[in-house]
């Protein structure tokens, strides 16, 4: 297996990942603790709480469904793109962490409303920030990695921009 389809299979492996664990996540919240008290793990600090989102993070744009699912499929296909010239693991893992994220929530918007104006299901609360959900973690921690990693859009890192062979993994014309 070339280097190239071996973080291609990391990225797809890591969306997977992500994916799963956010939709069984909530399924066990929706079966849990809809309709219930939050349940508090540490007093003050962290409590499970659920909760649904129309709109995105912390409820903006909540009466314009459209433009998740826009915003939604851009993600996707550039990712898929990018998929064909990943710089290295890190930017795999990331993007795969984006992915994932991205889809575990636009699955929510189609199946808990018509058409994909449908509400994102929320339980993790920290008590001093907006609830939120293992989808959105996984969008937040791909897109700290990318920028903690120096990862452009173009997905090649500053290292490589500047003329180091990075970590030798690239599958980029570009590079």
């Amino acid at each position: 297996m070339t280097a190239g389809r071996r973080l291609a299979t990391w990225l797809y492996a890591v969306a997977a990942s992500a994916y799963l664990l956010d939709r069984v996540s909530k399924a066990i919240v929706v079966r849990t603790l809809q309709d219930r008290p939050p349940a508090r793990i540490i007093p003050g600090v962290l409590h499970l709480n659920f909760t649904t989102n129309s709109g995105g993070a912390f409820g903006v744009f909540g009466g314009q469904p459209w433009l998740f699912l826009a915003a939604s499929a851009m993600v996707a296909l550039f990712i898929v793109v990018a998929s064909t010239r990943l710089s290295g693991l890190r930017s795999a893992v990331a993007l795969g962490l984006i992915l994932g994220g991205a889809l575990g929530n636009l699955t929510d918007r189609i199946l808990r409303g018509p058409g994909v104006s449908g509400r994102v299901v929320d339980f993790i609360d920290l008590q001093v920030w907006p609830v939120f959900n293992l989808a959105d973690s996984a969008i937040v921690i791909g897109a700290i990695v990318m920028v903690l990693s120096g990862l452009s859009p173009d997905n090649t890192t500053r290292a490589r921009r500047e003329g180091d062979e990075g970590d030798g993994q690239t599958g980029s014309a570009s590079g």
